[in-house]
């Protein structure tokens, strides 16, 4: 910055935008040694392993695309099942009734849900708070009542996926494992790269007060439309790839509403508005799933409680409660101003 040397001009200090911590540097490499980890799980870990990381990576890519919804657009879903079981039975079809390679079809089947968002969204953001929730819920029970008669998806029996007996173990493992990386990238590697972008800054805005955001230039309409539209595919993308390795799907899994129950559990104990309170809170509930899930109604009572707690005590979840202490942001999306000469 050239100082300007006229008098009663004082000239202002030079200054830089620091966007990365060391906190972030730290949180990136560790993620970057995950996901090669996660890649190359075929050679160091059984195929239970790899079903159960599977599994905990689609909880992780449901609650950010939740995360997106309801901690930013202020669109509280509890339907986004809808768009996996969509997703999900497009591959089925496409790879088991009309012969599309079924790791193509994973990527085609998400223009499914994609087409169904565009439709679906207008006519439920005419819905407002808990209609607009509800509303969700009566989608994916529409969904799933439509394929239990719809013969072209086997109706109610469900479909196998046959066609994946062409592939060996060894093949299917590393296809699961390339696709938990690739879903974790899309989903949170995408939301944390637009959080940074001029997108994520209206989406701070519009998170904060949607009526001040407006009133700046910020499109509130077009943004909630492309967020919903954004977690419709990322939902649908986690569809495809966890019934692709169920290797079967029926209307009552592919549209199991315990799934928006998941999400929202992990991002109220996690942390709402924040990729490391998805994180955390996706641990949790995996460890405390494998630790207690055999308790049956008892444990879904015990995590019911969790995250009435939370919501009352703590509403910015473990994460909000780590970040009013230290200030270590595992991906920093702020932009701080530096004086370097300080």
């Amino acid at each position: 910055m050239t100082a300007i040397s006229q008098p009663g001009f004082v000239a202002a200090p030079d200054v830089i935008v620091r966007r990365q911590t060391l906190s972030g540097r730290i949180a990136m490499t560790l993620a970057v040694l995950a996901l090669v980890g996660l890649a190359l799980m075929p050679w160091w870990a059984t195929t239970g392993t790899i079903r159960m990381l599977l599994e905990l990576c689609c909880y992780i890519a449901v609650a950010q695309m939740w995360n997106l919804l309801a901690g930013y657009a202020g669109l509280v879903s509890v339907g986004q099942q809808a768009f996996m079981g969509a997703a999900g039975y497009g591959l089925f079809v496409l790879a088991q009734t009309f012969g599309v390679n079924p790791f193509l079809a994973i990527f085609l089947s998400l223009l499914v849900p994609a087409v169904l968002a565009v439709p679906l969204y207008f006519l439920l953001h005419r819905l407002d708070g808990p209609y607009f929730s509800i509303g969700t819920w009566v989608v994916a029970e529409v969904f799933r009542l439509v394929a239990s008669n719809l013969p072209l998806v086997n109706s109610g029996a469900g479909m196998s996926l046959r066609v994946m007996k062409d592939y060996s173990g060894f093949e299917r493992n590393v296809a699961m494992s390339l696709l938990c990386v690739f879903m974790l990238l899309v989903t949170l590697g995408g939301s944390y790269w637009l959080l940074r972008s001029r997108f994520g800054l209206a989406l701070i805005a519009m998170r904060d007060n949607p009526v001040a955001a407006a009133s700046q230039g910020v499109n509130v309409p077009r943004l909630r439309f492309l967020i919903y539209l954004a977690a419709a595919v990322g939902c649908g993308l986690a569809g495809a790839v966890y019934f692709m390795a169920q290797l079967r799907i029926n209307p009552p899994s592919a549209f199991d509403p315990m799934w928006a129950n998941v999400a929202i559990f992990i991002v109220m104990i996690g942390g709402i508005g924040s990729i490391e309170g998805v994180l955390i809170g996706s641990l949790i509930f995996f460890v405390a799933d494998r630790w207690f899930g055999e308790y049956g109604a008892t444990y879904f009572v015990v995590l019911g409680l969790m995250t009435l707690l939370v919501a009352l005590y703590a509403r910015k979840g473990i994460w909000g409660l780590v970040s009013q202490r230290w200030d270590a942001p595992w991906f920093p999306i702020r932009r701080t101003l530096v004086n370097p000469d300080r």
